[in-house]
């Protein structure tokens, strides 16, 4: 099938994103891996099995030779373009984004990958010196271990609030089970590196509240998130998330 490309939703280095009718297509590049395709697509399915209001997936196809996700598509505006429309109403927005981020922690997939296994691979991966590698390696290590289910990407602009109200959480592609206090400090850092430092700190302050989380806690995973991060960070972000991957006994 011929995809219409009057229809981009979005462009990213590694795909285009379509609307084709009630569905959205997500399409690969021609060398992007299989195995990370089947994974995004079976871990949004996996998921879908909690109830959570997540677009579903339809099929995994391959037309023109790329590969290709089609889900749901989820009429509404983002959370991050609600935030910058309504300044006004960011606390409220900020709120929304940390109820919706706790019914997440409250689920349970046990099939996802874990989030230490993960962390440990990407530190392996980053351009910082072996000491430092050691370092976040031996912090992760005695990091608590949970089974909670972590999005890994959850910002504003994965969350679309349909014209009715509800809010429904995309892009779940670096979904893992593990400590949600590593993906808040991951939350944390999408602000910072949006260049919104008053959001994050907001942020922070209301997660911690509301789910009677030491910040602290959430603060001793920031050096290994940033590291795990850096990874696939842009060049300008992946300056700033080494610095912040740097300061291990930063607090």
């Amino acid at each position: 099938m011929g995809i219409r490309a009057d229809k981009i939703i979005a462009v990213r280095t590694t795909k285009i994103v379509y609307r084709d009718g009630d569905t959205v297509l997500k399409v690969f590049n021609s060398d992007y891996s299989k195995a990370d395709v089947l994974n995004e697509a079976l871990n949004q399915a996996r998921v879908e099995e909690t109830g959570l209001n997540i677009p579903r997936v339809l099929e995994v196809f391959k037309p023109e030779g790329k590969w290709a996700i089609r889900f749901d598509y989820i009429e509404g505006k983002t959370l991050a373009q609600l935030m910058e429309e309504n300044p006004d109403k960011k606390d409220e927005y900020l709120n929304l984004l940390v109820d919706l981020q706790m019914q997440v922690h409250s689920k349970k997939v046990p099939m996802l990958s874990k989030l230490k296994e993960k962390m440990h691979r990407k530190i392996d991966m980053t351009t910082l010196d072996p000491t430092t590698k050691y370092e976040l390696k031996t912090r992760l290590e005695g990091m608590p271990t949970h089974d909670k289910l972590c999005h890994g990407d959850f910002n504003p602009s994965n969350i679309i609030i349909r014209p009715d109200g509800v809010p429904f959480i995309i892009d779940w592609s670096h979904a893992t089970q593990g400590n949600a206090s590593a993906d808040v400090a991951r939350t944390y850092l999408l602000f910072w590196l949006a260049g919104d430092i008053a959001g994050a700190n907001k942020y922070l302050e209301l997660f911690c509240e509301k789910s009677n989380t030491d910040p602290r806690y959430v603060q001793k995973w920031l050096p290994i998130v940033a590291a795990s991060q850096s990874v696939k960070g842009r060049p300008q972000e992946r300056e700033i998330l080494l610095r912040w991957a740097s300061v291990v006994e930063y607090e």
